[in-house]
């Protein structure tokens, strides 16, 4: 029998999103999902048990008050330019239903998270793919065309490059009558946040999430900032999708892990320093690394072939990241673990590499 018989028109064609491997195997070295390698403040912990009572039987706060709160005072900005939601993924699917289904298509590099092609898909949403240049590199100037809004990840994944806030207020300058959303998933671990620019262009929306500079992706919370204006959009996408995006737990959790900014500061820096020292040893056996300010480096051997390493690494379970496609497929997208993860990491690259 023909089970999809019953789907609706069109799910058929549909092409989702593929997520890292989550493979249940114990003893691996998992630096291919792009995981704080770190765990969550001690404070969002013991948020959660706390929040773990009674109060489970009432519905959470639909505006996730408290947590946003939280969110706009860690980044100098009133509460009302924040929108909570069920991760970054689900604000970025509001986004693109609620602000970007125009005429026009709207533009996002060709190399780039996959999930923006599968929203636009899902919600017949045209778009272009905007080709980065040679070193994998935006060129703003790119983007100074006709469109129905810029997308684009600042660092972009899965190169980890990144545009100064400079830039980003050129590409705004350039487009004012577009909504411009950048993605800022891994921007704690160095590269420029566009909020400051929020409050003068209210063409700007900015997402955030807590799942890797907060090591709280099994949480699943993300943000929107932008002009009270632009968040009504989000509102209404999520008022008619789910009214409590965010339970209890995370709202709790989330709060507190925003208010340690400590933990979050020493965390940041750690994966920083191993990030940068795991780049010197790639280089240092023949890799060419892209430059990288998120938790990740996108490097390619001068001589051995991406999807043959991810091999060989698998078989000394190592879990590293590779992408099928013409302009990737030499690359791997290596996230950053603990040191000795890391190290673990390129000595079995040096054997391998030893091997004829």
């Amino acid at each position: 029998m023909d089970s999809n018989k019953f789907w609706s028109d069109g799910v058929d064609a549909i092409q989702p999103y593929v997520p890292g491997e989550q493979p249940a195997i114990a003893g691996l070295v998992k630096l291919n999902t792009n995981e704080n390698p770190f765990p969550p403040s001690p404070a969002a912990l013991a948020a959660i048990r706390a929040a773990t009572n009674e109060d489970l039987r009432l519905y959470p706060d639909p505006d996730s008050t408290r947590l946003r709160q939280a969110f706009a005072q860690a980044h100098g900005i009133a509460p009302e330019f924040v929108f909570a939601g069920n991760s970054s993924d689900e604000v970025l699917a509001h986004a693109f239903l609620g602000l970007l289904k125009h005429e026009r298509p709207i533009l996002f590099p060709d190399i780039t998270y996959s999930f923006y092609p599968v929203y636009c898909r899902l919600y017949g949403i045209a778009f272009e793919t905007v080709p980065l240049d040679a070193e994998f590199g935006l060129r703003v100037a790119d983007y100074a065309r006709p469109n129905g809004g810029v997308v684009l990840p600042n660092p972009n994944a899965p190169t980890g490059r990144a545009l100064a806030r400079a830039e980003i207020r050129q590409l705004l300058e350039a487009n004012r009558d577009s909504v411009v959303l950048v993605d800022e998933a891994y921007v704690d671990f160095g590269a420029e946040s566009a909020i400051p620019l929020v409050a003068e262009f209210p063409n700007l929306l900015v997402t955030h999430t807590l799942s890797k500079s907060r090591s709280l992706a099994g949480l699943r919370v993300g943000f929107a900032v932008g002009q009270p204006a632009l968040l009504q959009a989000l509102e209404r996408v999520k008022g008619s999708f789910n009214s409590y995006p965010l339970d209890r737990l995370a709202i709790a959790g989330g709060t507190a892990a925003l208010q340690d900014q400590a933990h979050f500061e020493h965390t940041r820096q750690q994966v920083i320093a191993t990030r940068e020292w795991l780049a010197a040893q790639l280089e240092r056996l023949d890799f060419d690394v892209i430059p990288s300010q998120a938790n990740f480096v996108f490097a390619a051997h001068a001589s051995r072939a991406g999807a043959e390493l991810l091999r060989q690494l698998r078989e000394r379970r190592i879990l590293v990241r590779h992408f099928a496609t013409p302009r990737t497929e030499h690359f791997l997208r290596i996230t950053i673990g603990t040191r000795a993860q890391c190290e673990q990491l390129v000595t079995a690259l040096e054997e391998l590499l030893a091997q004829p």
